[in-house]
């Protein structure tokens, strides 16, 4: 990230003290960094880490991942699935695709991977499946739409997991239409009776939800 919602040193000293990814998601990180625009859309370390531990504890045998850029976040989540589980990936850049193909070819996990090109709700919408975890990363402006969607395919007890919730702190202030949709998205998620939830401030914000009904 360019801007640190902690201080800076704060968030260097919980990177340097969060175990270290595999040497592939290391490289991946570079590979990105040299090749790809906005690389800064990768989760990086901290929520990476997240993922996979979180994945670990729940062992999800059917996972989707909303936006998956070059492949960081998903191989995370993936590392953490039992060998026989499956996350899905929703993804609408052909390069980003090609991109994390190569290093899903190259990880042990990586056959637990399926990459589905277009749009994220046309995709979850044919999607006849009861969801354990999902992991939602794309384009803000469907925030809502993709909770509420994938809420419906949830499993009592499955996981909901929504990056960049603190939008650069712009959802203490929102000044446009794109901060307003994380406000009400957060918002919805605090008031609702079917979940429960933890908003946890680490790098742009993620929101753990845990469907109870």
């Amino acid at each position: 990230m360019s801007q640190y919602l902690v201080n800076e040193s704060i968030e260097d000293y919980a990177f340097i003290h969060t175990g270290e990814e595999p040497p592939l998601l290391q490289e991946l990180i570079d590979k990105t960094n040299e090749n790809m625009g906005w690389p800064q859309k990768l989760s990086g370390r901290l929520v990476g880490r997240t993922l996979k531990m979180l994945s670990a504890i729940h062992q999800p045998k059917t996972a989707l991942e909303i936006g998956m850029f070059t492949g960081y976040s998903a191989l995370s989540i993936a590392e953490g699935m039992p060998d026989d589980g499956k996350l899905i990936c929703c993804e609408t850049n052909p390069r980003a695709i090609d991109f994390a193909k190569t290093f899903y070819e190259r990880s042990e996990h990586g056959h637990k991977i399926e990459v589905i090109f277009g749009k994220a709700l046309d995709t979850i919408r044919e999607l006849d499946l009861e969801l354990d975890f999902t992991f939602i990363d794309a384009d803000k402006r469907n925030y809502l739409n993709y909770y509420e969607e994938v809420k419906a395919m949830t499993r009592v007890g499955g996981l909901i997991i929504l990056d960049n919730v603190l939008w650069s702190g712009k959802v203490v202030q929102p000044e446009s239409d794109i901060d307003d949709i994380l406000v009400e998205t957060n918002r919805r998620i605090a008031q609702d009776p079917d979940v429960e939830n933890v908003f946890l401030t680490v790098r742009d914000g993620l929101n753990v939800v845990r469907k109870i009904r």
